[in-house]
């Protein structure tokens, strides 16, 4: 959530600031803003609405060549222009862009209006701006500095001087920030893809680093004032594509990506001939493994929903007894941290505010994290320090596609490396271990083929006041991540169930017109989901099955049945969440959502 993009060099600022803007669109926000450097004055301009509304207001030929942008998602304050960023100090001569939540900004505005300042708006942001006006006597880095000693929570900010033309100030604590290095500019910003267009040279902030960025280069040093060198990283070729192809959203494209995605994450991992998995990146002897006690994966959303496929596996194949727990919960919980735990952190974009702080609470307690994210040199990957990248390449849509089913790609190849060493015989590991690698291909065979039933679905469910989702197992997961994308893209009303809770209340809220989506593959609670479904059917209900191709008695309980290919429990995941994903996608464009960047949601939550 929130966007900043910020550019020093020989361009004009505004335009490149703007396309930066306008790639980090999918990250979810409410208004956007720039300010430039123009003439030795401050120019800036905020609007309500998507980017391109604050395009058709800037000037077509801002001069200046010092500038920053954000797009906005709005916590203190509604979704006003006064509210958007950049914010300026009384005197119009600093702009900043901040990320995060200033958890003492009450106490800060109180201090600052005793002393005169006028607020002009109702962010915690603002408060930045007058601060570093308060502090400001010529040097921009030291009044940044000594503004944020006096804050409490997270940002990621960037500051620009009008009194400094070719100079921005930027700092991180708890909300990412990336350095591009271009030829003769340099450039700022929160999530890597908005610079993939202009350089694939990155240096990636730590928290309380403190960064002053000039076209000729930057000088990182930290809260303290003591200086430290940050290396610089290349971006892989994937993060410069951000592109929609032949597809009507990105939604869409991502979902059809999914065997090159998989592909990806199996790639070299899966080793048949061997009966096994290598992830180097993991860091385990066999004898690490073979000492682990409990499994335990933290994440929240659509990674959690992975996170349970990928406990089930631990426990199935690897005999690991292991949980899932949402991250927001468990940081908070004051938990229990054994020595001979394994965690298992999973986050798309690795910044995803309550996992990281999960991840924080494992260490101080000492236990030993494992990162399963897909960004490239994210705070989750570099605070872990070692784990799996999950491979997926961007993700644009805000509703998460690829990247669900290459986490529990990821977690299905951990989970057959540990069991390999564990309990699994050869024979079995090379079993499961070509199935997985048979798996992209007969992705895509099911995505290029129209799906029989699908539409017939799209009908009920967009007919209906809300919508159940039924599963057992790892289907129950899936039954989850399926009510997530419809309540994300299309907006209806969804519950997810255990298939046997129904009975213990839910059951009391069907009536005829409920549509009732139940995931059954052929698997050891066919026949016990099956009997739910009778049960569901009773209260006449209209029954949307998700079967293994070829269950004739699964098929026949439904009003609308959707075949997915037959395989083993612990991979069916990988089959049976695709037609949920189109289901959702399908329903949010019979409704006419805005089907990438649904209202009120960011991509990258990184914020509590």
């Amino acid at each position: 959530m929130c966007g900043i993009v910020g550019y020093v060099g020989e361009r004009r600022a505004a335009p490149v600031v703007l396309d930066g803007l306008r790639r980090l669109e999918y990250r979810g926000y409410d208004s956007a803003g720039v300010a430039v450097i123009a003439e030795g004055e401050l120019r800036s301009v905020r609007r309500v609405g998507f980017v391109a509304a604050l395009e058709a207001a800037v000037p077509a030929n801002l001069p200046g060549h010092t500038g920053i942008g954000h797009t906005r998602w709005a916590t203190h304050g509604g979704v006003t222009e006064a509210n958007a960023h950049p914010h300026l100090d009384s005197t119009n001569r600093i702009a900043v862009c901040h990320n995060g939540i200033i958890e003492n900004h009450s106490v800060l505005r109180a201090r600052l209006e005793e002393e005169g300042v006028v607020f002009r708006s109702e962010t915690d942001t603002e408060v930045l701006a007058h601060l570093i006006s308060k502090f400001y006597t010529g040097d921009p880095e030291a009044a940044v500095r000594q503004t944020l000693g006096h804050l409490q929570g997270t940002w990621g900010i960037a500051v620009i001087f009008a009194d400094h033309p070719g100079l921005i100030v930027a700092a991180r604590n708890g909300s990412p920030l990336v350095v591009g290095k271009g030829e003769g500019e340099t450039f700022i910003a929160s999530d890597p893809h908005a610079l993939a267009a202009y350089t694939r040279q990155v240096v990636y902030l730590e928290d309380r680093d403190i960064v002053t960025i000039r076209a000729t280069g930057w000088t990182v040093s930290r809260l303290d004032g003591a200086g430290v060198s940050r290396g610089v990283e290349l971006l892989g070729e994937e993060w410069t594509s951000e592109g929609r192809g032949d597809f009507s959203h990105h939604m869409l494209k991502e979902i059809h990506e999914q065997p090159e995605s998989l592909a990806r994450c199996l790639l070299g991992r899966v080793v048949p001939d061997e009966g096994g998995a290598r992830l180097g990146g993991l860091d385990l002897s066999p004898r690490d493994i073979a000492a682990i006690r409990h499994v335990r994966v933290l994440g929240c959303g659509t990674s959690f929903h992975a996170g349970l496929v990928g406990a089930a596996a631990m426990e199935g194949l690897a005999r690991i007894p292991a949980t899932a727990e949402i991250a927001s919960e468990f940081r908070y919980r004051n938990p229990v941290v054994a020595p001979d735990d394994i965690f298992f952190a999973i986050s798309q974009s690795g910044e995803t505010a309550d996992t990281l702080g999960a991840v924080r609470e494992v260490q101080i307690k000492g236990g030993s994290v494992l990162g399963v994210v897909n960004v490239v040199g994210s705070s989750i990957a570099r605070s872990c320090g070692r784990g799996v990248y999950v491979h997926s390449g961007p993700e644009i849509a805000v509703a998460s596609t690829k990247a669900f089913t290459s986490q529990v790609a990821a977690m299905l190849v951990a989970s057959l490396s540990f069991a390999r060493t564990r309990v699994l015989g050869p024979h079995e590991g090379k079993a499961f271990g070509e199935e997985l690698l048979s798996v992209p291909s007969r992705v895509a065979e099911w995505i290029g083929s129209e799906a029989p039933g699908l539409m017939d679905a799209v009908e009920l469910c967009t007919q209906g006041k809300f919508v159940f989702f039924l599963g057992r197992g790892v289907s129950h997961a899936v039954a989850l991540e399926g009510a997530l994308k419809l309540k994300e893209v299309a907006y209806i009303p969804c519950m997810a169930y255990p298939a046997a809770e129904m009975k213990h209340g839910p059951i009391a809220l069907l009536d005829k017109r409920t549509p009732v989506v139940v995931v059954v593959p052929d698997d050891v609670m066919r026949d016990k989901i099956l009997s739910s479904v009778q049960e569901v059917r009773a209260r006449g209900a209209r029954v949307i099955v998700v079967h293994t191709e070829g269950d004739e008695a699964a098929k026949r309980l439904a009003d609308v049945s959707i075949a997915v290919p037959r395989s083993s429990t612990l991979i069916s995941p990988l089959f049976t969440v695709l037609p949920l994903q189109l289901l959702a996608f399908r329903a949010g464009l019979a409704l006419g959502r805005d089907i990438d960047r649904p209202r009120n949601l960011a991509k990258s939550v990184t914020v509590e």
